[in-house]
């Protein structure tokens, strides 16, 4: 249902308001070719869109899809394509933004799953043109395989990006945080879903929160996260989250904290309480890895985004707590440009904290952030202004590659790489083994 011109003008003002005063702080990239997903295919109220899975619990998977009109929230699923030996039934659900309602949102958790299995499923919508989809579990054990890039949005860049994700072969993507660049305009969720269906109906997409999902309106709209909490359920409940913008999962022997940015982490929050315990249950012999995802970067040397709360005051809440668990990894979106630092602690080069990458270069509407503090700080190895994505290949207990891949020229160039040891097999920086 679309809004109405009033309150679509509204709120694009409002849109158009807020990029003004950041437009200073980027440099707009070339104009891209325009690109549009088809909505001819959906002409059907009953056929399935913006369909996408993610992991929902040890051997299990959450799918989640969106009609115009009422079908029943049930999946069939089958290792056979065209033979469904299984079916499953979830709820459905729905939102209201203002004016704007959303279609019926379906949610079904299936499982449990055999690793790195090729699924076939479909919906029962009643129509004998319901078309087939697949997916792939990630493996049991390593290697594994993970794509991350955030800040997405729905531009040419955009695509790019999908195109070059879509060729690496990964088993699972993560994604820090500002999905669609909706900014309040709720049909662009819709766009946004039927753009990355390709891909996030083939693997499972992880995902947090960033400030583009906030979408509050004064005096208008007072509950934020509406519809990212109703469009992307991630699993928290299986984590003893009480939150859907903060959560953990394991998959293949790594252990993957998604933090909330914009969600209360301050003393007896809420989102500390859960982080203290989470951690503690991390046992790595059998997930050697620990990674965290969160949206804004806790360390950054772009003029952009510096000095603010969702950085600054959240590092110092739970940098320690990152720092006694041996983290591995911390990956981090909001500033739109690549940035690879030093293993690094309390602000100075430490062999025994994480080491901090910045990949908030999906590809979105605001362009780059290109004005980096002059000189690089010691603790800064690696940064560039460009969109693309990253890959992480965990090869083993003990070693992985991390790798960045620019997408400037429509190819996927592999512009920073380096190979990473696990603090579980590190001699000199143990991390707990329980």
């Amino acid at each position: 249902m679309r809004l109405p011109e009033f309150w679509l003008l509204m709120i694009l003002a409002g849109v158009f308001a807020g990029a003004m005063e950041i437009a200073h702080a980027y440099d707009r990239p070339p104009p891209r070719q325009d690109f549009a997903v088809s909505v001819a295919a959906y002409a059907d109220p009953t056929t399935p869109q913006q369909v996408h899975v993610s992991l929902a619990g040890e051997n299990k998977m959450r799918i989640s899809w969106i009609t115009d009109k009422h079908t029943p929230p049930i999946v069939n699923y089958g290792t056979s394509s065209g033979k469904y030996e299984h079916s499953a039934t979830g709820v459905i659900s729905s939102y209201e933004y203002v004016t704007y309602i959303s279609g019926e949102i379906h949610d079904v958790v299936i499982g449990p799953l055999n690793p790195n299995t090729v699924y076939y499923y479909s919906f029962a919508t009643g129509s004998s043109s319901t078309p087939e989809y697949s997916f792939k579990t990630p493996p049991a054990q390593f290697p594994i395989k993970f794509a991350v890039s955030g800040d997405l949005g729905q531009t040419g860049w955009t695509k790019s990006t999908l195109e070059h994700i879509s060729q690496s072969n990964y088993d699972v993507f993560l994604l820090p945080g500002d999905l669609a660049y909706a900014d309040r305009i709720q049909p662009l969720w819709d766009s946004f879903g039927r753009l990355v269906e390709p891909l996030a109906s083939q693997r499972p997409w992880m995902v947090t929160q960033g400030n583009h999902e906030v979408e509050k309106i004064p005096a208008i709209h007072h509950t934020p996260f509406t519809a990212y909490n109703a469009r992307w359920h991630m699993p928290f409940e299986e984590s003893g989250s009480t939150s859907n913008l903060y959560y953990s999962f394991e998959v293949s022997g790594v252990h993957v904290v998604m933090l909330g940015s914009y969600a209360d982490f301050g003393y007896g929050s809420d989102q500390i309480r859960w982080l203290e315990s989470d951690l503690k249950k991390v046992d790595r012999r059998k997930t050697p890895w620990l990674v965290v995802i969160v949206h804004a970067p806790w360390y950054n040397s772009n003029y952009a985004h510096q000095g603010e709360k969702e950085s600054v005051d959240m590092r110092v809440m739970m940098e320690g707590l990152l720092y006694k668990a041996r983290v591995d990894l911390v990956f981090a979106g909001h500033v739109h440009a690549y940035e690879r630092f030093n293993r690094v602690y309390n602000q100075e080069t430490d062999n025994c904290g994480p080491m901090y990458i910045t990949i908030g270069d999906g590809g979105n509407r605001e362009g780059l952030a290109s004005k980096y503090k002059e000189p690089q700080p010691t603790i800064s190895v690696f940064r560039e202004a460009s969109f693309g994505h990253g890959e992480l290949e965990i090869v083993n207990g003990s070693y992985a590659k991390w790798s960045w891949h620019r997408n400037d020229d429509d190819e996927s160039f592999e512009s920073d790489s380096v190979w990473l040891k696990s603090f579980a097999s590190d001699t000199t920086c143990k991390a707990n083994k329980k």
